[in-house]
């Protein structure tokens, strides 16, 4: 998703985009994995001075909420990034810096087999590690 869909959703959704929920936005299009909203605050504070952690999580419960973000949780907090909605994939994400690589691979047909009577209604397939960059470090 780009910050055009994001905003058109916002306004389907009857939400108005203010510039502060714009360049929210821009912050994680321009992420490269999940990033955490102490990162958003540091992102932010340059332009808004004193900006509240209150107005950072109710944007990304907002955000999450309306499908524009996906989250994850890494090392017991919270992290967000831009909804990859163009096609079906999953994710390897590093528990370091949070840089994330999709994996094409999904092993839903095989845990359907398994779960031949039950009613799935969504899944989410990660995988956790080091990515090159951190296990160099």
């Amino acid at each position: 998703m780009n910050i055009d869909e994001a905003i058109d959703l916002l306004k389907d959704k009857g939400y108005k985009t203010t510039g502060k929920r714009k360049d929210i936005l821009a912050f994680f299009e321009g992420a490269d994995g999940y990033r955490t909203a102490k990162d958003l605050i540091h992102y932010l504070d340059e332009s808004y001075d004193g900006i509240s952690f209150d107005t950072i999580y109710r944007n990304l419960h907002l955000y999450h909420e309306v499908g524009i973000l996906e989250s994850t949780e890494l090392n017991g907090e919270k992290h967000f990034r831009m909804n990859c909605t163009h096609h079906h994939h999953h994710h390897f994400i590093c528990n370091v810096c949070g840089k994330t690589k999709e994996i094409e691979v999904c092993p839903m047909s095989e845990v359907q087999q398994s779960l031949a009577n039950y009613a799935i209604e969504d899944h989410k397939f990660e995988i956790y590690g080091l990515c090159p960059a951190c296990q160099g470090a």
